[in-house]
Order: C-alpha cells, then structure tokens, then sequence
C-alpha cells in the first residue's frame, strides 16, 4: 500500500489530545475510571477510525503487537526482552522456526489481521487460539459484552479476562486477545489494536480470579493507564508519519515510495529481507545494496533509526 500525502494529517495540531483534567490525577474509583475511560477511548477512536488525522493504523497495530508479545511473555513467565522477541521473528530465514520468542509476536500480529466484521472470524480466533478453547471463546466474550454495557468498557475487558482464566488459568494471552476484541467490536474497529496486556502482571491477574478485594479495580486502572499511552503512541506516529511523508520527494531511489509505504505500515524492516530482491507486498525490486542505502538515507534525514545497534542484522523503522 502506497500512502499518499492527502492521507496524512495537515495539521498535526488539530490531532485529538487527552483533555488535561484526564492526565491530571488518578482515577480511584470504579466509577471515575468509567468516566475517564470512557473520555480516553473517545480521542483513541478518533485516532483509530478518522483517516483525516493521518494516524497510521497498521504500524501501530504491529508496534501493540509487539508490547503485546513482551507483556504477555512476562505473563507466561518466560520474561523476553522486546528486542530478541523482535530479533526472533524478523530474522528468521523464511521456512525455519522461529522459536517461542518469534511464534509469540507471531500470534499478535496474526491478531491484529482478523477482520471483525466477516463471517468467519470467530473461527479464525478459534484458529489462533487452538480448538481446544473454542467452545468457550463465545461464551467469555458474550459475558464481557453484556458487563461493557452495563458498567462501561473496562469492565467489560475485565470479564471477558476473568471467564478466559477461569477455564484456564495459563491462558493469559487468550484473555487478553478477548479482552482487546471486545474494545473493538464496542467501538466498531474492523480489527483489534493490542494495547490491553501491556502493563498488567501475573500477580494482578491471580488476584483477579482468586476475586481478591480491589483486585478488579486495579485491573481496570492498568487498562486505563494502557489506553492513555496508546493515545501517546497514536499522535506520535501521526507526527512521524507526515515527518516521513514531507521528506519522500527527496528519496530519488528507485522503488522509495514503496519502500516508504511498507516503513508506514511495520514496526521494524530488515533491508535485506523486506526490502530486497523485491519490497514486501509488492513486485518493485531493489537491490541490496540501494536498500541499505534507502534505510542510512532516512536515518540522515532524521525520520527513521536503526532499532538494533548492531553492524550487521540490523533493523530500521520510524517507530520509537
């Protein structure tokens, strides 16, 4: 997908903020986190759904996938870092395994290409999830959809997250997926945007099922805290975005407008893979050597970095 300019936003003040009085104290109570939940998810739908703000949903969407992968390992036990979760799956020779590490990143950004709005996308969750839970996903997400109505959205994630590990206490990463799935279909997202297991802990979520006092509480203003910086992440790829976009007509290398399209869309791109011999998702080829050259290029400019540090193996993208 190429991006054109007239998608990206003109004027990156008119971006929707968190009003101050959101960012300005802590929610304590069940019913002020509804209320300052309820004003946060309004600006991150704006963000989301209103192309005219030049947000860039899918780059978005695989770098949450990614904070996903990590908070989840945490919560599975494994502890990974960010960068060998990223390392496992970008660097991995196309037909080899790519380890638990890479399968897990690999789970979210599958996640965030269901489309909610088709037939079959309940089988496709069933799919990821494995069938031994299918009978229950329906089941969880209904008694999240019916607690999102009554007591507000977080609520909802909550319930949905609650019933997933009553089935099954490891399945933190399926209770999340739901619990991002019910945000969605609430606000009408096609697809899910992975920001719910971000900073949530294995403590917090024992406690949950154990129904330990506060413990629902505290969940729901972990969650809070998760869609106030999804909201930060969202105006700052915004930004990025139009940076990258005002500066293509310089990139004088052939193939470049593909090239920026697939750096407005992933998280992280390796040269010598996505790059070349042909740039990912399209039949434009480029060298080698000129997508080494295309990726120091807008480090030098100033809209891209080299996320490894590394010599060799190194990955490039305009996200922080």
């Amino acid at each position: 997908m190429i991006y054109q300019s007239g998608t990206l936003s003109d004027d990156l003040n008119t971006l929707p903020k968190l009003p101050a009085w959101i960012t300005s104290g802590r929610a304590e109570t069940f019913e002020s986190v509804a209320f300052r939940s309820g004003s946060a998810l309004t600006v991150l739908d704006a963000l989301i759904s209103d192309p005219t703000h030049g947000m860039p949903v899918k780059l978005l969407a695989n770098r949450l996938a990614l904070s996903a992968a990590t908070a989840s390992s945490k919560l599975e036990g494994r502890l990974a870092r960010e960068a060998d979760i990223r390392d496992a799956y970008y660097l991995t020779p196309r037909g080899e395994a790519r380890g638990p590490d890479g399968d897990l990143l690999a789970f979210w950004r599958d996640a965030t290409r269901i489309k909610l709005t088709g037939r079959g996308w309940l089988s496709e969750v069933a799919d990821l999830v494995h069938r031994n839970f299918e009978g229950e996903i329906a089941v969880c997400l209904v008694a999240g959809t019916i607690r999102a109505k009554t007591h507000g959205l977080l609520a909802g994630c909550v319930a949905v997250m609650r019933a997933v590990l009553e089935v099954d206490d490891r399945a933190e990463r399926v209770a999340c997926l739901l619990s991002d799935i019910v945000v969605a279909q609430a606000l009408n997202w096609t697809s899910v945007v992975p920001f719910t297991a971000q900073k949530l802990t294995k403590a917090m979520l024992r406690d949950l099922v154990a129904d330990v006092q506060g413990a629902e509480l505290n969940v729901q203003k972990r969650l809070l805290e998760c869609v106030e910086d999804t909201i930060r992440q969202s105006c700052d790829f915004a930004t990025r975005a139009t940076a990258l976009q005002a500066i293509a007509p310089k990139l004088r290398s052939k193939g470049s407008e593909v090239a920026v399209g697939l750096f407005l869309s992933e998280d992280a791109v390796a040269p010598s893979t996505m790059l070349s011999p042909l740039i990912q998702g399209s039949t434009t080829s480029m060298t080698d050597r000129a997508a080494r050259r295309f990726c120091d290029r807008l480090v030098e400019l100033g809209v891209a970095r080299e996320l490894t540090g590394r010599a060799t193996f190194r990955l490039y993208g305009i996200a922080p």
